[in-house]
């Protein structure tokens, strides 16, 4: 019993938090090395709290009497909107899990606001910085303001864009796209997942629509202590119909990642759509096609081949073009296999194409360690078969959508790679996601797509 509860206060954060009043709900599992076992049982009077909780300062700072309650302070001046454990003080004994809580820095003056979760790999989620307290109804305020910036510029033609873009419109934890008459919303923090019920009514009256697909990651349902069983009620949607840029897509919720669909490429999709007129294309890591659709339909390109691992993107991406050849069919060979496969076998056979598009899934999961290199290790691997399959003086268009992966370090890391084949580019532009996928200038990370357009001149 002594071996099984000390295995216990491990998982639990060295053995604290064990009688903090914050828990209520027991998670318990039991670690085998590295990766985690299966769920043990633990006797019924064992006091045992969720898996990563952490005991948090319980004294009473100077001056906090008249501190605007919930309230969190810091140890460290920090304007990242994630704030992990090792970086917070105190916290009033009135903040539960998903309230919003007011927070003070060390020298006990009012810093900002954010979600508090103390179940969390960062506890503290802020939302705004500032000298004045957030309350409920500044958040639907923030939740109106992100809408209406997007209809403002929104192209008459499009119907999908990204609504809330989580910190970058100081609503940290949700996403939320709009896909015709359905709003596909992604939460990551448990202070949004307890709000949707009032949320997600508000945004359907500011957006006129009426249906809703709910999603939330199992690994960080589990971490925030979110039950997916209790998303807001909708009907059944499975696939919706969209435009971009005059251009049909459907998007299969069931079936596609993430949100459904990739709106931030809207604009590289339509630029590359200018370039490729009477050229061949490889489209690889094609997904559902946008790329390769838009440059056979609104580009002229000659020869287009698509790629993808993913059987289920490539019949999606077979389906798209169906729905767009009402002028007659679009004629793209969609081909399901390895991106790195077939690109090897295109350069044993000698082919080359005039244009080759490389549009991997994220691929740096981490900022540092083996996981990392092996990110970019591949990385580099997809773009030395990508430039050796261009003709020369061709266009190379490479995409990473690691946020981990910084523009200047992805930028350096494509040259590198030309350099290691005694090639040179010549760098045309760089690009990222559309308006509607803003970052926050405290928030790097959130620059996680980033596009590099370039000549290979030899």
């Amino acid at each position: 019993m002594i071996n099984e509860l000390s295995r216990v206060f491990a998982v639990a954060g060295r053995g604290e938090g064990l009688t903090d009043p914050h828990f209520t709900k027991y998670d318990v599992r039991v670690q085998t090395g590295k990766k985690e076992g299966k769920q043990r049982a633990i006797p019924k009077r064992t006091a045992v709290v969720q898996r990563g909780a952490r005991r948090f300062a319980s004294s009473v700072p100077v001056g906090s009497s008249s501190w605007e309650k919930p309230w969190v302070q810091l140890k460290y001046f920090t304007y990242h909107p994630a704030v992990y454990p090792r970086m917070l003080g105190a916290v009033s004994p009135d903040a539960r899990p998903g309230s919003l809580v007011q927070v003070y820095d060390k020298n006990g003056e009012f810093f900002g606001s954010g979600f508090w979760n103390p179940t969390s790999r960062t506890p503290l989620r802020m939302l705004h910085h500032g000298d004045t307290p957030l309350s409920e109804e500044d958040l639907l305020a923030a939740l109106r303001r992100a809408v209406m910036r997007r209809q403002e510029w929104l192209p008459e033609d499009t119907t999908a864009c990204r609504l809330v873009h989580g910190d970058s419109d100081e609503l940290g934890g949700l996403v939320v796209d709009r896909y015709g008459d359905v709003l596909s919303v992604e939460v990551s923090v448990l202070g949004v997942w307890q709000r949707l019920g009032e949320w997600l009514p508000l945004l359907h009256e500011i957006c006129g629509t009426k249906r809703h697909v709910v999603q939330v990651d199992p690994g960080i349902a589990r971490m925030e202590g979110i039950d997916p069983a209790t998303a807001p009620a909708c009907e059944l949607v499975r696939r919706v119909r969209i435009l971009e840029h005059g251009v049909n897509f459907e998007v299969d919720f069931e079936r596609g990642h993430k949100t459904g669909f990739f709106c931030d490429q809207r604009e590289n999709r339509y630029k590359l759509a200018q370039l490729v007129r009477g050229k061949s294309l490889l489209d690889l890591c094609c997904y559902t096609g946008g790329f390769s659709i838009y440059a056979k339909l609104l580009g002229g390109a000659g020869e287009v081949t698509a790629v993808d691992l993913d059987e289920d993107a490539i019949a999606m991406a077979r389906r798209n073009a169906n729905i767009n050849s009402r002028r007659g069919p679009l004629r793209i060979d969609f081909v399901h296999a390895d991106a790195f496969t077939y690109a090897r076998q295109m350069i044993r056979n000698g082919r080359q194409f005039d244009v080759v598009l490389l549009d991997p899934p994220k691929l740096v999961m981490s900022r540092d360690g083996e996981a990392r290199e092996e990110g970019l290790k591949k990385y580099r691997d997809l773009n030395a078969l990508g430039m050796q399959c261009v003709r020369r003086d061709g266009l190379l268009v490479t995409c990473s959508c690691s946020g981990l992966l910084s523009a200047a370090d992805f930028e350096q890391l494509v040259i590198h790679t030309a350099q290691r084949l005694g090639r040179r580019l010549q760098i045309l532009e760089t690009s990222g996601p559309g308006w509607d996928h803003p970052y926050l200038s405290t928030y790097p990370e959130g620059r996680y797509l980033k596009v590099l357009w370039a000549r290979v001149l030899s």
